[in-house]
């Protein structure tokens, strides 16, 4: 692309450039786990990105995390030029389909709306005391103790776990369920031991090679963050997990089983 073309594609984007560092990928695994989560052709390496004023070619380099639990991602894309900006995985999917841009190359009258699944994540992270309405006078209950709050490490750990189970999870963004490893007495490995209980992880490519069945140890490396397994959808019986399981473990690698 000449330097013209370049110059002037960058004066045309008005997407928001991320704020300090990213996390990026540290492996196709890795990649292929994401992209697939946020219902994007993992198959593919490029993308769309599609605005008023142009259509270009960008590729996913990372993202960022968001939210208390830091379940929320804000993908990162680079432009031809070498630009970064920052885009809702949502929003990116939608940009893949071909009536995405006629509609907003076209419409040069109105504002772009930000698409359904968007809108919906807002009306979520109202404060659930702005829709509740008292009516009369609530009889106090007794306080319950509350659960010890587990502070998760932001960096990769050492965990040891068991397979509980297999199960799946459906996935929102592609609308099919994934399939998933439920662990049990999980436990982060470090100085001060953290009792983690039931988390889960994707069974990516590498976790099927090692063929895992109910009942075995492992000790591995990964992430974890609060993020409840969604429940199956249409999933038979042995592929639903009965009780919630709060915490998701990224990336495990270095896998050990016994």
């Amino acid at each position: 692309m000449k330097a013209r073309e370049l110059e002037k594609m960058s004066e045309l984007k008005t997407i928001v450039p991320p704020k300090g560092d990213y996390i990026q990928f540290e492996n196709t695994d890795e990649y292929t786990e994401k992209v697939k989560e946020w219902g994007l052709p993992a198959s593919k390496s490029e993308y769309w990105y599609k605005d008023r004023k142009q259509q270009s070619i960008v590729t996913i380099k990372g993202y960022e995390v968001y939210g208390q639990d830091h379940s929320g991602n804000t993908i990162i894309i680079e432009f031809e030029d070498g630009s970064l900006g920052c885009i809702h995985p949502a929003f990116l999917k939608e940009m893949q389909a071909a009536s995405f841009g006629k509609i907003y190359l076209s419409d040069a009258g109105e504002a772009p709306q930000a698409p359904a699944s968007i809108q919906s994540e807002k009306k979520e992270q109202e404060p659930a005391a702005a829709k509740k309405t008292v009516t009369k006078k609530e009889t106090k209950k007794p306080k319950k103790e509350s659960p010890k709050k587990v502070v998760l490490p932001e960096d990769k750990v050492h965990f040891t776990a068991q397979v509980k189970q297999f199960a799946l999870s459906w996935n929102h963004f592609n609308e099919e369920n994934d399939e998933v490893v439920v662990l049990e007495n999980v436990t982060i490995q470090q100085e001060e031991k953290i009792e983690v209980g039931l988390a889960w992880c994707s069974h990516s490519k590498t976790l099927k090679k090692w063929e895992l069945s109910p009942g075995e140890q492992l000790e591995f490396d990964g992430k974890i963050v609060k993020k409840k397994l969604p429940q199956g959808k249409d999933a038979e019986e042995e592929f639903i997990i009965d009780e919630a399981v709060p915490y998701k473990i990224n990336n495990p690698s270095k896998i050990q089983k016994s």
